[in-house]
């Protein structure tokens, strides 16, 4: 019967022992002051790095105001659709101009008009002699505005004169025939019409005038009509 070698398992037991309870010699060494200080030194930067960077985000992120900014536009306005379209400014109507140069005009509506039919008379003076003119009347259509006639004191030779209805507005047009020439003094043209029964109020009416004197001067008129004067009952 064979017998196990005590001694001989003993004495491996002790060799693995001691074999395994040998210091590694590979172990990390503990770090020297100065390695400790510099790793310190490089934690402590790195953090601060981080906090400057956070803290500029931070103050950036709100929104950019420039040093020069150009005017806020006009808000839009809304239309009846509900749709918005930007807003315009208003233009002021320009006033209108009865004198310039040797001419002047005055427009006026007729004291002989009535309830159903009227006239408006535009009272041209030059003080020069014309050889170019155009006399344009725009008559409002406020209600059955049709014309019935236009006259004038000058000539009928010596003008072309032509009535059109452009857009609701009825519109008389003279225009002095080339080689003819209109004298100093005061002229009337007049523009007849019936219209829609009451009262008709002129108020929208206007007359322009563009005139070229002898000497090569131009000039412009623009007026409207101011309401008949009253007539003795």
């Amino acid at each position: 019967m064979h017998e196990p070698d005590r001694d001989g398992m003993l004495a491996r037991v002790r060799h693995g022992v001691s074999r395994h309870s040998r210091p590694d010699r590979r172990a990390a060494r503990p770090l020297s002051w100065p390695r400790v200080t510099l790793a310190t030194l490089a934690s402590t930067a790195a953090l601060l790095t981080a906090g400057y960077t956070i803290a500029t985000t931070v103050h950036t992120s709100g929104p950019r105001q420039d040093a020069a900014t150009s005017p806020a536009a006009p808000a839009p306005l809304p239309t009846t659709d509900g749709a918005l379209t930007p807003s315009v400014p208003a233009v002021p109507a320009a006033p209108p101009r009865t004198q310039d140069g040797p001419l002047r005009s005055d427009g006026v509506v007729d004291p002989h008009s009535n309830a159903y039919w009227s006239q408006s008379n535009i009272t041209l003076q030059t003080g020069a002699p014309l050889d170019a003119l155009t006399l344009e009347v725009r008559i409002v259509q406020t209600g059955g505005v049709a014309s019935t006639g236009a006259w004038r004191t000058l000539p009928e030779g010596d003008f072309t004169l032509t009535t059109t209805d452009e857009d609701g507005i009825l519109v008389y047009r003279w225009t002095l025939t080339p080689g003819r020439t209109v004298p100093p003094g005061q002229h009337v043209f007049a523009v007849q019409y019936n219209h829609a029964p009451g009262r008709r109020a002129a108020t929208a009416d206007t007359y322009a005038v563009t005139a070229t004197t002898a000497k090569g001067q131009r000039h412009t008129l623009t007026g409207t009509f101011r309401p008949a004067p009253s007539t003795p009952g």
